[in-house]
């Protein structure tokens, strides 16, 4: 890892309008890289805007399209990480990330663990991703969550077994329970998840969260960046557009994952071998030793499925 100065762009985006949501980013990337900073985080859906229901499609652009040729621009100048809706092939939408840089997509992460309680419906209007993978960047190797998948302790565990150094947390975390003279409780409960997360991963936490309000709904803020010991190094305040800048310093991962080397120490085979024990249990599947008595049992060439043989196939289609 590479010493590296991070904006974090705690913005309001609006509804639905992409094309100013674009301007938004730009505008916001520039003064980020006046600041001095080599990359850009923006918070989740920072291109559409969270509330979407059956706008999705209007708002979706794919990375290889022109909507995203002037964010592709920028990146030339500054690294961006930044939230929008994706159409992928097949016309599947999905709430994902982007890592862009020096003029092209770096990598695309798709939200994998879509809310369906309380007062979200994320199932409803996306498809979910279907796996999480580390990448490369000019400072040093990095992952993207994506707000619910923070929640899910193994998603940060699988990155930071993939290499990451650094993760990428975009949010867009509901204002809960604001009571006066003690602050808002769901900006100090995102604190407690993070720090706990950096301190498991021995990694860097940069946690984007946007303001603002949709449809009666308000956007909490309180971004932040957690160093590998859990400690803030910076963080921004609740409700209020903002920027600021940290610095990562690679020194301070050394020291931590000196200290404590619990990613050194994982014991891989073990996590393998219980989750396919717990897995067979919990989805019913049969024993290795059975399916290995099952697959003996078939004929030579066979393979689960009864197949037609092939003269049959064409007698069959000869008669249509």
């Amino acid at each position: 890892m590479r010493p590296v100065r991070v904006a974090l762009a705690q913005v309001s985006p609006r509804l639905g309008d992409l094309g100013k949501n674009v301007e938004l980013v730009l505008a916001t990337s520039r003064s980020a890289e006046r600041a001095g900073a080599q990359v850009v985080v923006f918070p989740e859906l920072a291109l559409s805007g969270y509330v979407l229901r059956d706008i999705v499609p209007e708002v979706a652009i794919a990375t290889v399209g022109q909507g995203f040729a002037p964010l592709l621009a920028a990146s030339r100048r500054i690294d961006i990480v930044v939230g929008f809706v994706e159409e992928a092939p097949g016309h599947r939408f999905h709430n994902a990330a982007a890592y862009l840089s020096e003029g092209r997509v770096v990598h695309v992460h798709r939200k994998i663990y879509l809310p369906n309680y309380g007062l979200f419906q994320e199932g409803r209007d996306f498809a979910p991703g279907e796996r999480l993978r580390a990448f490369d960047t000019p400072y040093g190797r990095a992952g993207i969550l994506i707000c619910e998948d923070c929640w899910h302790p193994t998603t940060a565990w699988l990155l930071a077994h993939q290499g990451a150094e650094m993760l990428f947390v975009l949010s867009n975390g509901p204002t809960r329970g604001a009571r006066p003279g003690r602050g808002i409780t769901s900006v100090q409960v995102w604190h407690e998840l993070l720090k706990v997360t950096a301190q498991f991963e021995t990694a860097f936490i940069v946690y984007v969260n946007r303001v603002g309000y949709e449809d009666g709904l308000n956007f909490g803020g309180g971004s932040e960046v957690l160093d590998p010991f859990g400690r803030t190094v910076c963080a921004l305040p609740p409700l209020d557009e903002a920027m600021t800048v940290a610095e990562l310093d690679p020194e301070v991962l050394r020291r931590a994952r000196t200290a404590y080397p619990l990613l050194r120490d994982d014991d891989l085979e073990l996590v393998r071998r219980e989750l396919e024990r717990i897995r067979q249990t919990r989805y019913e599947l049969p024993e290795p030793e059975e399916s290995a008595e099952a697959s003996a049992a078939q004929p030579s060439g066979a393979s689960g499925a009864r197949r037609t043989p092939r003269s049959a196939r064409s007698r069959r289609g000869a008669a249509l």
